[in-house]
């Protein structure tokens, strides 16, 4: 089969390395799957470049989500061929390919509402902000929302997921045809961290209270913005730095402003309480049934593609989520 991989650490660009390799076989437990679609994340670019906190022996394929239709069964599965999951194939055979194994126990149905591209890009982002905004942060009907990066990937899904929860969705977002997707997207207020006074906007759009909930996957400036502007008793959410900067908060303000800083790392979930997973899946698809959530592709492309895709979402040159199609003949 055809597959992505990476012999050294680096930039995507110039690391990834599509080549011919064996077909993967599945073992006890396990399904073979064919690779409909993978969703492309940004922890697939720290996975190249060696930055993530995980670290697969080289040479590896990236790709940590997949939409993916079952060819074949190992012992004590009973999976039926053809069947249409998700799945998060496990390092070092990631999802950048042809085809892909995974634990029998970890996929999920691929709900029915969706297409490949679009049930491909569902799981980590959307998990991630179902967690993030209900089991973390505690959003309410009524409460301000404030999501960094908005027209991202990771943004676009907390947007969606708070318009749903029946929050008033402000959007951060850097340029003008980012803004305009976050507006189509459903945010309440758009703000160009480029051009806009994010903390005096937030201020006056909320009449001095500030944001209740802050969904911060950049870091950073963005970080220190937000502490600016949360509300008292405000939950500041920290999903990632992918603007490249950790920020030391200052705990002082935190305690003096009467907020709370609250990490999340989507994936312990997998292993910490994987029950819940499952009944978010569940969530999610009766969400996606509804039309409530329906994750924004902003390009669907061939496998011969995909390196480039990794490195455009490692520059933040993206919009939505970007989705590799393996049986795909050109760029769409």
């Amino acid at each position: 089969m055809k597959a992505w991989r990476v012999h050294a650490n680096g930039e995507p660009r110039a690391v990834m390395r599509l080549e011919e390799v064996p077909d993967p076989q599945p073992g006890p437990g396990q399904l073979l799957l064919r690779v409909r679609a993978a969703g492309v994340n940004f922890p697939d670019a720290l996975l190249c470049r060696g930055q993530y906190q995980v670290r697969p022996p080289l040479p590896f394929t990236p790709g940590v989500e997949i939409c993916g239709e079952v060819v074949a069964a190992g012992e004590g599965t009973g999976a039926v061929p053809g069947t249409r999951v998700l799945a998060q194939p496990p390092l070092p055979g990631g999802g950048f390919a042809e085809l892909a194994v995974a634990g029998a126990d970890t996929v999920r149905p691929a709900p029915e509402a969706l297409d490949d591209a679009e049930a491909a890009a569902l799981h980590i982002g959307y998990q991630t902000g179902w967690f993030g905004l209900h089991r973390r942060a505690r959003l309410q009907p009524g409460e301000t929302l404030l999501v960094h990066a908005a027209a991202g990937g990771v943004g676009s899904a907390a947007v969606q997921l708070g318009k749903a929860a029946g929050a008033r969705v402000i959007g951060v977002v850097g340029g003008p045809e980012k803004a305009r997707t976050a507006r189509e997207l459903g945010c309440d207020l758009v703000l160009d961290r480029r051009t806009d006074d994010l903390v005096a906007a937030v201020k006056d759009a909320t009449g001095g209270r500030g944001a209740d909930v802050v969904y911060d996957p950049v870091g950073g400036d963005a970080y220190t913005k937000s502490a600016k502007c949360v509300a008292f008793e405000g939950r500041i959410v920290v999903v990632g730095f992918a603007g490249g900067t950790i920020p030391t908060p200052a705990l002082n303000h935190a305690l003096v402003k009467n907020y709370a800083i609250l990490g999340l790392h989507w994936g312990l979930y997998t292993t910490h309480d994987p029950a819940a997973v499952d009944a978010c899946h569940e969530e999610l698809t009766k969400l996606a049934g509804q039309g409530a959530i329906r994750p924004l592709i902003g390009g669907r492309l061939p496998l011969s593609a995909a390196a480039e895709a990794v490195q455009r979402v490692a520059d933040g040159d993206s919009t939505g989520r970007l989705v590799v199609l393996p049986g795909a003949e050109a760029v769409r």
